[in-house]
């Protein structure tokens, strides 16, 4: 069954064929078959762009998945992946996408946010404390947020999150406060942390994700933030010397294929693609997981200080930051009922574990 079905019938006309005919048929269907040659199906390329740098533990998963997923289909479905951002950023690859040059993407949330804007409420900062709370919203509202990706022409197949994100700057950050003595990296057109920024009363320089590590080394910015495991993979913990051990968000990714790509492949490959990379993406996320902590003990190695955050003073201010933003976002990202939403189900999962 495809995911946008398009009308059209089948009409089975009426005829009288003699026994003759039929044999007639059979007999010129056999002798064809034995006079040419069967060439086997030229199997179908899906075109993947990535900003993830090919060698990471993330390529490494998704290139063991895509000889898992040509073995599977027996080689009817094979990917053309571009990895470290050769595609241009998110929205370049969004647009491609859009234009049918690239069938899938990967995404942070400032690409899905493009497409649907109340996906943003998943990065929300100081929202989520466990990555066993992410799981729990994220698990309850994947299907709602399906349903809204397709109605644009994209299919969630599944979440790839990035993890939990933190703040690393050339001075110790503290508190609060300390953010306004610096200059903060903006995801150039990302609303939220611009929100966010704001309500920190920070300075902030918009750039796109690709201009950051030059940034850093000509003094523009001052700080940036992203996953432990992200800092060292795309190596802008080398002009940084400080991490505020204490998460701004929790960054939601994920992957989208295109429907018009997926309505293209017949049902049974259509079917081996979407559970298969389901599959692959949980495995991604677990290994995330790993990599980010991994990440943390390698960064102090290379040197980087951890600025720990442990009076309630100062966690009772980020948690003002986090409900400022959350309200000032409602009716330009997300609906109050959506809000709602998520924080009954976080008060919900709290109240099952104690929390």
């Amino acid at each position: 069954m495809a995911i946008q079905p398009r009308n059209g019938q089948f009409k089975r006309g009426k005829s009288v064929i003699s026994s003759n005919r039929i044999f007639i048929g059979v007999s010129i269907l056999l002798s064809s078959f034995f006079t040419f040659p069967v060439y086997p199906q030229a199997p179908y390329i899906v075109k993947v762009a990535t900003v993830a740098p090919d060698g990471s533990s993330w390529m490494k998963e998704f290139r063991a998945f895509e000889k898992e997923l040509k073995l599977s289909t027996n080689g009817q479905i094979q990917f053309k992946i571009y990895p470290n951002a050769v595609q241009g950023g998110e929205k370049d690859v969004l647009r491609k996408m859009r234009l049918g040059q690239i069938d899938v993407g990967t995404f942070t949330g400032v690409g899905l946010g493009e497409i649907v804007p109340e996906v943003r409420i998943l990065d929300l900062p100081f929202l989520f404390r466990t990555s066993e709370e992410v799981d729990y919203v994220y698990t309850a509202l994947f299907e709602e947020f399906q349903k809204k990706f397709v109605e644009k022409g994209f299919f969630l197949v599944g979440w790839a999150e990035v993890g939990f994100v933190y703040t690393f700057t050339k001075t110790p950050i503290a508190r609060p406060e300390d953010f306004r003595k610096i200059k903060m990296w903006l995801w150039k057109g990302d609303p939220l942390a611009k929100a966010t920024f704001d309500v920190m009363k920070i300075q902030s320089v918009p750039l796109d994700i690709t201009d950051v590590h030059t940034s850093l080394q000509t003094g523009l910015v001052d700080g940036v933030y992203i996953s432990p495991y992200g800092v060292l993979a795309l190596q802008w913990f080398t002009k940084t010397k400080y991490m505020l051990n204490y998460p701004l968000t929790n960054s939601v990714g994920a992957i989208l294929i295109t429907t018009k790509k997926l309505n293209s492949l017949p049902e049974n490959l259509r079917s081996v693609l979407v559970e298969k990379t389901k599959e692959n993406m949980r495995k991604i996320v677990v290994q995330s997981r790993k990599d980010n902590l991994t990440s943390i003990q390698a960064l102090q190695k290379s040197g980087i200080h951890l600025t720990t955050v442990t009076d309630k003073k100062t966690i009772a201010e980020f948690d003002e930051i986090g409900r400022q933003t959350r309200e000032k976002l409602v009716g330009d990202l997300y609906s109050q009922e959506l809000l709602n939403k998520v924080l009954a189900l976080l008060n919900e999962y709290r109240a099952k574990h104690d929390r």
